[in-house]
């Protein structure tokens, strides 16, 4: 188990919750990679290892992302149990269940819904196994990735690096080609994401490729709004892309701000542009469905 467990926590307007947890790192039976001991929880070998995030409040949970270990021991992620709830009989692990982590690739995000399922804890655990429970990081949210539910569109085509690949729930896989979207090189390049409604947007999360070329993704403006003039990069700006290394995901807070579509541009740029996942957060916006449709 983590002997120490420090959660930073975010809610922004009350819509969505973004959490990480960095614990405390105890002995490791198995050897890891310096950017996983630097940035990865892990347990002892033992039987039903278990990591916890308390939220220190009650939350409705639609959705927890989970990050493996980047080298390949993925029998240390993979079948754990994801657990909600606010009991904390038998540490936590006797609530009721999520989902079971499955499908992992080295170093790959696996997003799972939850539906709706209140709790203050949330648990990661291995029931009835002897094991490390390596786990590099959680993120749980009070909704769900818009992002699924759109249709994404690109300034120019590149290859089989199609627009979707940045929506498949994929932050990282082999060949990139099939994760991640890339434009030709031409100037001002775009990439469109379609919500087939109108949401108020608090989180924007973008992930970049891992091998090499950081600069094909930072510098680019995330654009939030209700227009297609110039293919929807003249809507409002969130935030501007910077700071992100190699295979990082960055989080931006957009505020609620209200569109049907999220660009991301290189506005003055000759370049290609690479995305290797766009998660977008927020809630619907009724009364526009409701009203302005009338």
């Amino acid at each position: 188990m983590c002997k120490a467990c420090f959660p930073t926590i975010a809610v922004n307007g009350g819509q969505e919750l973004f959490v990480t947890c960095q614990c405390q790192l105890i002995i490791f039976f198995t050897p890891l990679r310096l950017h996983d001991v630097i940035y990865c929880s892990a347990t002892a070998s033992q039987s039903n290892p278990w990591w916890r995030l308390d939220l220190l409040d009650v939350y409705g949970i639609k959705t927890v992302i989970i990050t493996a270990r980047s080298d390949g021991a993925l029998s240390q992620t993979n079948g754990a149990e994801i657990r909600i709830g606010n009991s904390l009989e038998n540490n936590g692990n006797n609530n009721p269940i999520c989902a079971v982590t499955s499908g992992f690739l080295a170093g790959n995000t696996v997003s799972y819904s939850c539906g709706v399922m209140v709790g203050r804890y949330v648990n990661v655990v291995m029931t009835g196994r002897t094991s490390v429970l390596a786990l590099c990081e959680v993120e749980v949210y009070e909704s769900e990735n818009l992002a699924f539910k759109g249709n994404a569109t690109k300034s120019s085509p590149f290859n089989i690096w199609l627009a979707a690949n940045a929506i498949d729930g994929k932050r990282y896989g082999s060949p990139l080609s099939s994760v991640c979207s890339a434009t030709d090189y031409k100037s001002n390049p775009w990439w469109r994401l379609d919500l087939q409604d109108v949401y108020y947007i608090t989180t924007v999360i973008i992930t970049v490729r891992p091998d090499c070329c950081p600069d094909q993704t930072n510098g680019a403006e995330i654009l939030v709004g209700n227009s297609l003039e110039n293919n929807g990069n003249n809507n409002s700006r969130c935030a501007v892309i910077s700071g992100l290394l190699a295979g990082h995901s960055n989080s931006y807070s957009c505020h609620g701000m209200e569109g049907r579509y999220v660009n991301v541009v290189m506005t003055g740029h000759t370049a290609h542009l690479v995305l290797c996942e766009v998660e977008v957060y927020g809630k619907r916006n009724f009364f526009f469905h409701t009203v302005g449709r009338a």
